[in-house]
């Protein structure tokens, strides 16, 4: 089992920006990926960001792509994802993922609680 706890989450102005961390126990993080996901109020859970094991793979939504970076320190068993330029609509429950790249964009395997990340306009 893998434990996954966010933080980072908050208020922040359009234009501002926020940076997320996720903070794994448990099993070995090793040869598993990290994703993010958001879920905002009546709508579905998104895919928002992935990076392999080793960092050498990233993946982003395109509603993303140049605002958000994806990374992750595995020696400190920690994930991140920086937030620039953020935007009204990027408000949401944001998630913390873990497991098999090639799933990690669909299904992974392991969850964290959230944190919520509210935009003002």
């Amino acid at each position: 089992q893998v434990q996954l706890v966010e933080s980072g989450g908050g208020l922040v102005q359009a234009g501002g920006s926020l940076r997320l961390s996720c903070a794994a126990s448990g099993r070995t993080f090793s040869n598993i990926a990290m994703g993010w996901f958001r879920q905002a109020p009546g709508k579905e859970r998104e895919f928002v960001a992935a990076i392999s094991w080793t960092g050498g793979m990233t993946s982003y939504a395109d509603s993303v792509k140049g605002r958000f970076t994806i990374s992750r320190d595995n020696a400190k068993n920690t994930g991140n994802l920086q937030m620039n330029t953020l935007k009204p609509e990027d408000t949401a429950v944001y998630y913390c993922a873990a497991g098999a790249w090639v799933l990690i964009r669909t299904s992974p395997t392991y969850w964290g609680q959230g944190t919520q990340v509210t935009v003002s306009s």
